[in-house]
């Protein structure tokens, strides 16, 4: 290939959307929903408690856990996705507590790319056409 194609192509794949720029849309979405739908699909089994940016008394035994997760976006609504997303990363979570002798994940904080969300009601998810993600940074807590 001579150095007109070579240039010719590298337009062309940057004229293609989605190869020159990726979607990466930020959501804040219910986090309480998910949980709730994960409970009644069995997807968490209900031992383990989760607690958004607060932790409702309990003896911290693990500070500083993470987790990422993402899940295939392609053809499915950004809210869906998001929450399969949040769905893998909570199962991850239930787990490494119930390892701990934790029953509650506590001072749950988004943590995309390291940086911290909180609030009590809502969880950061990054969607794009193909992936959607979700971080989250919590404790692993022990409650009466």
């Amino acid at each position: 290939m001579n150095k007109t194609a070579w240039i010719g192509a590298a337009l062309a794949l940057c004229a293609l959307p989605g190869v020159s720029q990726a979607r990466d849309t930020t959501h804040y979405l219910p986090f309480q929903q998910v949980v709730d739908e994960a409970v009644a699909a069995g997807r968490l089994d209900g031992s383990v408690t989760f607690h958004l940016a607060q932790n409702p008394g309990g003896q911290v035994l693990r500070s500083g856990v993470t987790t990422s997760k993402k899940t295939n976006a392609f053809n499915k609504s950004d809210e869906a996705a998001c929450s399969w997303a949040l769905q893998s990363a909570l199962i991850a979570m239930q787990n490494a507590a119930k390892n701990a002798g934790a029953n509650a994940v506590v001072n749950i904080a988004s943590n995309y790319k390291h940086v911290e969300y909180k609030d009590a009601a809502k969880y950061e998810c990054h969607a794009g056409a193909i992936m959607a993600g979700v971080a989250l940074k919590a404790d692993l807590a022990k409650l009466p």
